[in-house]
């Protein structure tokens, strides 16, 4: 694997950001990637562990190992083949992300994994650069007709495998391009949006057939989707956002972090954002209420539209700056993390329950916070305010939106209120009707929407063909 005495001799390294004065200055991505000599080395220290932990903290099951030696030996080509063995878009998670497979690292015992994302990435754009990402186009065609309902990275995933498997495969979006959350929710600085288009490109060429500004369920009846199609997979995420009941709620000022962040990707991408207020944070002092990642995107988009200060408020306590190894290793620790976003101007505060929005003449001024201890109790005498001038709620996804598609199908609910289909088949309570990514699963990771999307392919095609040869 790599070098046999490659992590004894080689630091950690990885990949660096360009300074935050520069990057906040536009919209464009910001990671210098390592040079090809660097990451080479960091190839080359990846160990002979024995158990290559790495294998189940990637959901994909990426065999890392494997193509970290290829690449150390410097035979790239075959690198991409063994990645795309089992990641369809290993550009958009070598980006994107958050890496458990490097928590999962042996060499994590001691804090200096190998840099397994990096690698991932420059093996990607590598092949992209050097053209041998072409159309896998199958052979011959079975017949069958195979529809799969939204276009994250969990439809994209199954409609591709579908398409090489030799179906006939209509790939409908509610939006005007392909991608979901991908294109409209994840920030161009953390992803540019051609590494999306150019995978459209490649699935058209596989006979994938796109249908953008379709919303099925209410531009076209679902009825007329199951008599025209012989499966229909349900990949449309987990769209309904954790609202905040407080009193001051309906002030304006107040908006999801899904009505603001695809504002900001329309129009660097000269759509249209379909909107009579447009959300804008120049010259104001913003909350972000939320800590994870679509805070985080939050941030990073209102401190380059120009906000006077980014507060990010966050209701559970403060996770330790390192995690106790002997309790969380190989599996995803909690502990502090810093995004680059966060690195970019905002104040950070933990343990706080957002009480009340306070507004003059109709528009949000303040908030009203507690401080809560260990057990997120409120503690006494603790009140406090903070001025908001425009407050974004990102405190995660409960559920897919039920209205039209699921209630006009009539699909069986989960106690979560995401559409019951087991992680085997598949199936959903309605015949021929699948579900995959976080419609079924609730929000989750790009890598785990690639699984289930992969895995919702194998069972579709297992169930038109009575067997199938696509991987899970």
């Amino acid at each position: 694997m790599g070098k046999v005495t490659g992590f004894l001799e080689i630091d950690r390294r990885d990949r660096r950001y360009v300074p935050a004065s520069d990057r906040i200055r536009n919209y464009k991505e910001f990671m210098i990637p390592l040079s090809e000599e660097a990451t080479r080395d960091q190839a080359a220290r990846c160990m002979d562990c024995g158990i290559p932990f790495c294998h189940t903290g990637c959901p994909v099951h990426n065999q890392i190992p494997d193509w970290n030696d290829l690449v150390y030996r410097s035979d790239w080509e075959e690198a991409s083949r063994n990645l795309h063995s089992t990641n369809n878009f290993p550009e958009f998670t070598g980006r994107l992300c958050p890496a458990p497979c490097e928590a999962s690292c042996t060499l994590n015992i001691d804090d200096s994994p190998v840099t397994i994302k990096t690698i991932e990435c420059a093996i990607a754009d590598r092949a992209w650069r050097n053209g041998w990402i072409k159309p896998e186009p199958a052979g011959t065609k079975t017949g069958k007709k195979a529809a799969v309902v939204g276009s994250g990275p969990a439809g994209l995933a199954c409609a591709q495998q579908l398409a090489r498997a030799g179906h006939d495969v209509h790939l409908y979006e509610k939006n005007a391009k392909p991608g979901g959350l991908l294109r409209y929710g994840i920030p161009d600085f953390k992803m540019e949006k051609h590494l999306i288009d150019r995978r459209i490109v490649q699935m058209q060429a596989e006979g994938v057939h796109f249908h953008n500004g379709m919303n099925v369920g209410i531009d076209l009846d679902a009825a007329e989707l199951l008599k025209d199609f012989d499966a229909i997979v349900l990949s449309g995420g987990a769209e309904k956002p954790r609202d905040l009941p407080v009193p001051g709620r309906d002030l304006s000022g107040v908006h999801f972090a899904m009505e603001f962040l695809p504002q900001q990707n329309r129009r660097i991408a000269k759509e249209p954002i379909h909107s009579n207020a447009p959300i804008l944070a120049s010259a104001l002092h913003v909350i972000v209420i939320g800590g994870g990642d679509t805070g985080s995107d939050c941030i990073g988009t209102v401190i380059r539209q120009g906000a006077l200060s980014v507060t990010q408020l966050e209701i559970m306590p403060r996770p330790p700056d390192k995690e106790n190894k002997l309790l969380t290793w190989p599996d995803w620790p909690l502990k502090m993390r810093t995004s680059s976003s966060q690195e970019e101007g905002a104040e950070r505060d933990f343990s706080i329950l957002t009480k009340e929005l306070r507004g003059e003449d109709g528009a949000v001024k303040k908030l009203v916070c507690v401080r809560l201890d260990a057990n997120l109790k409120e503690i006494p005498d603790s009140a406090f305010e903070l001025r908001a001038d425009l407050v974004l709620l990102a405190m995660g996804f409960v559920s897919p939106l039920h209205e039209g598609l699921l209630e006009n199908l009539g699909v069986a609910f989960d106690q979560r209120g995401n559409v019951e289909a087991d992680q085997t088949s598949y199936k959903t309570s309605i015949p021929k009707v699948f579900a995959c990514g976080d419609m079924r699963r609730g929000q989750s990771l790009i890598v785990w929407a690639i699984r289930e999307g992969r895995q919702a392919a194998h069972a579709v095609d297992l169930f038109l063909m009575g067997s199938s040869l696509l991987p899970r």
